[in-house]
């Protein structure tokens, strides 16, 4: 298989019916529980490519539970391509008793890539693709935090979200002192095909090229949103949204949505956890990059010695080639925890192909960790909502909220000592801005927004924007942020 094989096959794909793959679990391994599942262990001497003592192998995962649908994955190697059967003997079962010599040819669940990322004598995960079509991955000294997609389909907006799934993968064997890796994957769901291909060059930021080839179904339901370059996070808790239960001062796994516009200008928003469904949209035309990040780096920031949040990677998108019109779009949902995912950003093009036509795009995927995307200027470093000494009621607390916001950066630092830095802030219709004093704040090295805005109908959301200006210059990024309904 090779890349135009591959276009063709999802083309083709496209101008059939959709049959969804089934579900085949043996009954003594379908009845296991989670417990029972994560006691089955791919057995590492028996990678993929171990053998020829390559940079790169491949393990599998096995069905079971959550995952019940398979995968075929094959090798592609210079002799020919070869599907990857599963094999019991690849396993150790741990404590269950299953009878694996019953069962018809099982398929995967899933694979991933190891590599030596952090030493050279041992190779770590790079990279997992389980599950639909989401993978993740890893740059040196990160742990695995936030997810990544092939595509998604009306995550909101439509009849109910629909999840692509990648049936198919091809893992090409790497040459002897290959510094990357290339995935071929098939994706499939009932109103698009598509073929991707991954090429993965691990390092202190791994970065990933996607090339993707996108069919629509003919004669499916109408898509309300084709999500490109999905990425999926977590957010509970942080510095704007404490919680007062939880030792734990931020749990998240991304803590703000960064993006660069055609225009130029670079925009952050903070996220937040809502009691109710919410969704952003920032229109633009020909997009430089949009991420989900973990800007917050320190461990004092979390507390956490088991999750290591501030080891989760950010993950950066770089489109490549013009994208066009559309927009950048941000749900959040509520969630009661930190299991749950309820964080998605992705890009949507303002116009879709005709079915049988190719939707063809690129981008670059930069997982992150110390060393991230940031804007030339100055940035937001922390956004803290609450009133400190005040003579304000309860009520008018509520009603003007207030927001303290850091910025750092090399703008503000070469600043004359008697420089006037000035807080450009406006709202929409539905606030009023009270109050907005921008001055330096010296114990902490940045520049602080002071800032007060009050709420005509606390029904409705509030939409801020902020950024800090010198005339005639703006030093930093615009802080852009939503004031969610009571």
């Amino acid at each position: 298989m090779d890349w135009s094989g591959l276009k063709d096959l999802a083309r083709s794909r496209s101008l059939a019916p959709y049959t969804p793959t089934p579900d085949r679990l043996p009954p003594d391994l379908a009845a296991l529980d989670y417990d029972g599942v994560r006691d089955i262990r791919f057995r590492p001497e028996r990678a993929l490519w171990r053998d020829r003592q390559l940079p790169f192998e491949a393990q599998f995962f096995h069905l079971g539970l959550y995952q019940r649908q398979a995968v075929r994955i094959h090798e592609v190697r210079p002799e020919g391509t070869r599907q990857l059967p599963h094999q019991s003997a690849d396993y150790d079962y741990g404590r269950n008793r299953l009878d694996t010599a019953a069962w018809d040819e099982l398929g995967h669940a899933g694979f991933r890539l190891h590599h030596p990322l952090n030493h050279p004598a041992y190779k770590d995960e790079l990279v997992v693709f389980l599950g639909a079509s989401y993978f993740r991955a890893l740059g040196a000294g990160q742990q695995y935090g936030l997810s990544a997609r092939g595509l998604a389909i009306d995550t909101v907006g439509g009849q109910g979200e629909e999840f692509p799934r990648f049936t198919d993968f091809w893992l090409l064997q790497p040459e002897a002192q290959a510094d990357r890796v290339t995935v071929l994957a098939l994706l499939d769901s009932p109103r698009a095909t598509g073929a991707y291909r991954f090429e993965i060059r691990p390092g202190t930021s791994t970065v990933m090229t996607v090339d993707a080839s996108v069919y629509l179904r003919e004669g499916g339901q109408p898509i309300a949103r084709l999500a490109l370059a999905p990425l999926t996070s977590m957010f509970l808790h942080g510095e704007n949204q404490r919680s007062a239960t939880d030792f734990r001062p931020e749990v998240h796994d991304s803590d703000g949505l960064l993006m660069h516009s055609g225009s130029g200008e670079w925009l952050w928003r903070p996220l937040q956890n809502p009691r109710q469904i919410s969704v952003s949209s920032f229109q633009m035309t020909a997009p430089k990059g949009f991420g989900l990040m973990q800007r917050d780096r320190r461990h004092t920031s979390y507390e956490d010695p088991e999750a290591r949040y501030e080891k989760r990677p950010s993950a950066w998108v770089v489109p490549l080639g013009e994208w066009g019109p559309g927009q950048v779009e941000l749900v959040q949902l509520p969630t009661p925890d930190e299991t749950h995912d309820n964080i998605v950003a992705y890009w949507v093009p303002a116009t879709l192909p005709a079915p049988g036509q190719p939707l063809d795009f690129s981008y670059e995927l930069h997982w992150q960790g110390d060393r991230q995307q940031r804007p030339p200027g100055s940035w937001v470093t922390q956004t803290r909502r609450g009133h400190g000494y005040t003579r304000l009621t309860p009520d008018e607390q509520r009603l003007q909220p207030h927001f303290v916001v850091d910025f750092e950066g090399p703008a503000l630092q070469a600043l004359p000592a008697d420089a006037t830095v000035r807080a450009v802030v406006t709202a929409d219709a539905n606030g009023q801005v009270v109050e907005a004093l921008a001055y330096p704040y010296a114990a902490a090295g940045t520049w602080r927004l002071s800032l007060r805005v009050q709420r005509l109908d606390p029904a409705r959301p509030v939409e801020l924007r902020a950024f800090l200006q010198t005339d005639p210059h703006t030093l930093s990024e615009t802080w852009t942020h939503v004031i969610l309904p009571d």
